[in-house]
């Protein structure tokens, strides 16, 4: 299946019927990671649950490809130059965004809300590290 690069979140949910509707819960980790807002409009794509024995032979096809697959490559290269909302703040006081897939890009020097022209200074398999290019307004 391939999966698209517009992928704000992945998740499994239920569909429950309410007052004639159907509903599915999005988890409030969703939106604590600042990927989807209340309110605002999404695309949703569903794809079948495997059954009892097919989930099974599933679940070993996917360790056994895990094995013998390396991690995906991160979304961000050395040099490149993003536009960014600073997220939250680290423990040693370094801003975080992330991007693709929730990949972490740490921001020294930057506030949180802040939006920030950054470029990619260093990237590792499961982070990468920017420095600010330039302070933007809300605005543009």
């Amino acid at each position: 299946m391939e999966i698209s690069e517009e992928l704000e979140c992945l998740f499994s949910a239920s569909i429950a019927e309410q007052d004639g509707s159907y509903m599915i819960d999005v988890p409030e980790r969703e939106l604590q990671l600042g990927d989807l807002q209340q309110g605002e409009t999404y695309r949703v794509a569903l794809v079948s649950s495997p059954t009892q024995n097919e989930q099974g032979q599933t679940e070993q096809a996917e360790a056994e490809s895990q094995q013998g697959r390396e991690p995906p490559e991160p979304p961000v290269e050395e040099g490149e130059i993003r536009e960014v909302e600073i997220e939250d703040i680290g423990e040693q006081g370094d801003g975080i965004t992330r991007v693709e897939r929730g990949f972490v890009v740490i921001v020294p020097d930057t506030k949180e809300s802040e939006r920030v022209k950054i470029e990619i200074t260093d990237v590792r398999q499961n982070v990468a590290f920017a420095e600010v290019v330039d302070r933007l307004s809300y605005y543009e």
